[in-house]
């Protein structure tokens, strides 16, 4: 029994013996491939190195690439816009959940057709809002289907400029505000086939781009006067004169003055007036400028 124990440890020592020369010898094998390694590489370290990686299928601007990440799209917050929009008349009120949008970007370039609309444009699924303010013109116009009616706050401010108004002895009248999509559509084909298209673009919009469809458009005349109705010999009568005066004191402002028919894309109006609240209004009344002016979005 002993001499059987013997034996085995002098096999187990012998079998370690030849493991750790095989271990050598392996050793040995690797260290001269790698000094060859190197010597290959004029005994460059760092290009041995890169050479093995790329040898293995992994390049240095992968390795990289996981260290720092290059900045993409997701790195910076993109800018809120809400789209929500209008083209004859009121300060619009966004919805209180809606956040304030930036401004559309209009590019000089865009380009447009005799009508001053943009070529191929389609109708958008929200309407526009500009600094809170609803917007409606040939460049930002409506989706059919918005149809809000006619605006109280713009309504009740009217009367109110109509009950001063008697005061001096005229008797106003909106005789035209609020109209829906599918008027429009009516309205602007007729005016179409009486005077052809690029006529009727002059002082009629067409469907979707109409700021009566914004409920915030007054189109205002003196009763009994229906001759002076949505006509510019308005602008030449008292009462004409005296809304011009004194419409912006109610939050009206008169959409297309004279002069400004490469701005508002329309002929002057003297009887179109768009209530954008007394704020607004005097501001653009004083400047005797326009709602794509005081927008800065012409």
């Amino acid at each position: 029994m002993k001499k059987k124990n013997k034996y085995n440890y002098q096999q187990k020592k012998k079998g370690q013996g030849k493991a750790l020369t095989i271990t050598l010898v392996i050793s040995g094998i690797l260290m001269t491939g790698l000094v060859a390694w190197i010597g290959v590489n004029d005994w460059s370290v760092e290009q041995s190195t890169k050479k093995f990686q790329e040898v293995i299928g992994l390049s240095a601007e992968d390795g990289e690439e996981a260290e720092n990440p290059k900045e993409g799209s997701d790195s910076v917050e993109p800018p809120k816009v809400t789209v929500g929009g209008g083209d004859d008349s009121i300060e619009g009120e966004p919805d209180e959940s809606a956040k304030e949008p930036e401004k559309p970007a209009t590019t000089p370039d865009t380009p447009s057709d005799s009508g001053g609309y943009i070529e191929g444009q389609e109708l958008p699924l929200e309407p526009t809002y500009v600094e809170g303010i609803l917007i409606a013109n040939k460049k930002y116009p409506l989706p059919a289907t918005f149809a809000p009616g006619e605006d109280k706050e713009a309504r009740e401010a009217f009367d109110q400029m109509a009950a001063e108004a008697r005061l001096s002895g005229f008797n106003l009248t909106a005789f035209s505000t609020y109209r829906a999509f599918d008027y429009q559509v009516t309205l602007y084909e007729r005016y179409v086939t009486r005077d052809g298209i690029e006529a009727a673009d002059t002082y009629s919009a067409r469907p979707g781009y109409s700021e009566h469809q914004t409920g915030l458009a007054f189109d205002i005349g003196e009763e009994n006067f229906e001759k002076h109705w949505a006509s510019s010999t308005f602008g030449d009568t008292e009462a004409g004169k005296w809304v011009a005066a004194n419409a912006h004191r109610f939050g009206f402002i008169m959409r297309y003055p004279v002069g400004k028919e490469q701005v508002t894309g329309y002929m002057h109006e003297a009887w179109h007036f768009r209530y954008v609240g007394t704020t607004i209004a005097a501001d653009i009344y004083k400047n005797k400028s326009t709602l794509e002016e005081y927008l800065e979005i012409q």
